[in-house]
């Protein structure tokens, strides 16, 4: 499952932010613990402890009255005691012990489950306790009345010692009540500040946990967005006109789709950059060829009247220097003038079809039959140069839309120039392939090749790789495939020959007639 950008940004974020509520949520609850362990020590055994002393400090305080009460020099002590003890110790001992079993009971009913059976125990010590007095104070109660009805003398007797006797067992008692709640405080105590110590760790390692998740997350949000300054370059690269830049992203989230978006749009940026190139540098040469060709036909036009006199006289002196026998030498200079007047006439014929280059005649045509038709005538005068003429024509070749005439011309000078490239011989191999919406011709020979600075200005006006070219054929054959709405282009490489490419649209139908 490929989660969003967005996704993963807060699902990291929801993860720190659970974990610092689990860790506040912790710090809580242990706070409360520790808490609830201070208030049962402070509420509960601190007051009992403090009640339980306040018992035995009274507890004292009635053993050293009983001893003074078994003094038989002082009656008057003796009633003054008895009437103490009858009247209001009874009543403060039971308020002591009512407010410390009152304590033990609230301890109880606000302590955790594992508190209770040990407060439990100290509320059956302290009824235990309270029955011991119930118990001393009936005992008293008959050793008054011996007293006081022996005047005094009662030492040794059994009331004594049962009085003695259970107060002993009251001190005992009061001593375990008050050791037990001694040793329980300092085990509680002990036991809040283990947990604080314990919690604090934990609070602490827990926090720093958090803040390790949190600088991961930090760092993971750094990393997805990281791409989005990457784009933010290249978006202002394109801005400044560099349409080559592209952002090398290739993840599967909404940064990566808008990467690609970004790398397609900048390609077709690259794209409508080159065409609108093309077409200026299709413009400028257009309009250079067009100047080119009226200077052509008005200097074209200015020497060819000339020349056809030079030729006219040259002839009429060649006949002239026949009917007066003169010297063999001077009649091959003639004819050496002629020759090259009619070269001359030839250039400017040149001249005058690139300058008044005709408007192609388009219609279908069989590309098979032009090839084999422009061959045949042609093929005597390939053999006589030594150059081997080889076909790889495409059976179901579709028609192509065109001009014949123009389209033979085209073939004728791609083949003469290879010709004239292969000047100790060698191989021509002509090929047709249907593509998709066109025809492909390719016209290959296996001669030296053209240096790489010649291909950049192959097609261009007045450009030639012969002496004795004048540079117009391969450009007066550009200008016919761009007239058809066709390409051309050249491949070439030194030492293994040259490879031109021609492509043609097909035709919606097939050719009326098969010319030959």
């Amino acid at each position: 499952m490929n989660l969003t950008l967005a996704t993963r940004i807060f699902l990291g974020y929801a993860i720190v932010t659970l974990t610092f509520g689990a860790v506040s949520i912790y710090s809580v609850v242990q706070l409360h613990a520790i808490g609830r362990e201070i208030r049962l020590v402070s509420d509960g055994y601190l007051p009992l402890a403090k009640a339980v002393a306040q018992i035995e400090s009274f507890h004292k305080n009635r053993q050293r009255d009983t001893e003074r009460l078994l003094d038989e020099r002082e009656p008057e002590t003796q009633r003054a005691l008895i009437k103490l003890a009858r009247v209001y110790f009874p009543q403060l001992m039971r308020e002591k012990l009512a407010a410390a079993s009152g304590i033990a009971h609230g301890a109880r009913e606000r302590a955790l489950a594992a508190e209770r059976p040990f407060l439990e125990g100290l509320v059956a010590r302290h009824e235990e306790l309270s029955n011991l007095y119930e118990d001393y104070e009936q005992a008293c109660n008959k050793l008054f009345s011996v007293i006081e009805t022996s005047g005094g003398a009662v030492r040794g007797s059994e009331p004594v010692r049962a009085v003695v006797a259970l107060e002993k067992r009251i001190d005992r008692e009061i001593k375990v009540l008050g050791l037990m709640l001694d040793q329980r405080v300092a085990e509680r105590v002990g036991a809040a500040e283990q947990r604080e110590r314990r919690s604090a760790w934990a609070i602490i390692a827990l926090s720093l946990f958090a803040i390790a998740l949190a600088l991961i997350a930090t760092a993971m949000a750094g990393r997805l967005l990281a791409p989005i300054r990457t784009l933010t370059g290249a978006v202002t690269r394109i801005g400044l006109g560099d349409y080559s830049a592209e952002v090398p992203l290739s993840a599967k989230d909404e940064i990566g789709v808008l990467a690609r978006e970004f790398n397609a749009m900048a390609k077709a940026l690259r794209e409508r950059e080159r065409q609108l190139e093309e077409k200026q540098e299709a413009l400028v040469r257009a309009e250079r060829l067009a100047a080119i060709g009226r200077i052509s036909a008005q200097i074209t036009h200015e020497i060819r009247n000339p020349l056809t006199s030079i030729g006219l006289n040259t002839e009429l002196l060649d006949e002239a220097l026949e009917e007066s026998s003169s010297s063999a030498e001077s009649r091959q200079l003639v004819k050496a003038i002629g020759h090259e007047v009619d070269r001359l006439v030839e250039i400017t014929e040149q001249y005058l079809k690139f300058a008044r280059f005709p408007k192609p005649v388009l219609e279908p045509a069989d590309p098979n039959v032009l090839i084999e038709a422009v061959l045949d005538f042609h093929e005597e005068e390939f053999t006589r140069a030594g150059v081997r003429l080889e076909c790889a024509l495409a059976q179901d070749c579709p028609p192509v839309v065109c001009d014949q005439g123009q389209i033979r011309q085209v073939l004728l000078n791609l083949l003469r120039n290879s010709r004239e490239a292969l000047v100790h011989g060698g191989t021509i191999r002509v090929e047709t392939r249907p593509l998709v919406t066109q025809v492909e011709l390719a016209l290959a020979d296996d001669g030296p090749g053209i240096p790489p600075e010649g291909l950049a200005h192959l097609f261009d006006p007045f450009f030639s790789t012969k002496d004795r070219g004048t540079g117009l054929g391969l450009a007066l054959t550009q200008q016919i495939i761009a007239e058809h709405g066709g390409e051309i282009r050249c491949e070439s490489e030194l030492g293994r020959g040259t490879r031109f490419l021609i492509r043609l649209r097909r035709a919606a139908t097939a050719p009326a007639t098969r010319t030959a």
